[in-house]
């Protein structure tokens, strides 16, 4: 399914959700949920094209793969959080939304500490 697909099932959720609201409020949160799980899981099976390629040019380049699972796992962790936060608004809750966010941060800076470390050690290496 393309982007316009996702696009239009949204706007078709969204029709719904507004049409929903006066009377069934928790009903338009089950349907905003379950959007967001299916487009989040239509989305899934793109993201291996992109891992793929970047293996590809990771090996080529002669990259540790330490660092590029790292790198990955660090990007995957904004999306998911990003994607986690947005579905906590959508349901009127800011505030755990903010909190995901800030779980998401701390997890981001845990995971580069391997690659902050590698920098600084070619820093040092690099001064003589």
């Amino acid at each position: 399914m393309g982007i316009v697909q996702i696009i239009g099932l949204g706007f078709i959720v969204t029709l719904l959700i507004l049409v929903i609201r006066r009377d069934r409020p928790e009903m338009a949160v089950q349907l905003s949920l379950a959007l967001a799980a299916i487009i989040f899981l239509l989305v899934l099976s793109k993201i291996d094209v992109v891992l793929t390629l970047f293996r590809d040019l990771a090996e080529k380049a002669q990259i540790s793969s330490l660092y590029l699972n790292t790198l990955l796992k660090i990007i995957g962790i904004a999306y998911i959080t990003e994607f986690g936060a947005q579905v906590c608004r959508d349901a009127g809750e800011g505030a755990v939304a903010s909190k995901i966010e800030f779980a998401g941060k701390v997890f981001v800076m845990v995971m580069a500490v391997p690659i902050i470390a590698l920098v600084l050690d070619t820093i040092v290496k690099l001064i003589p």
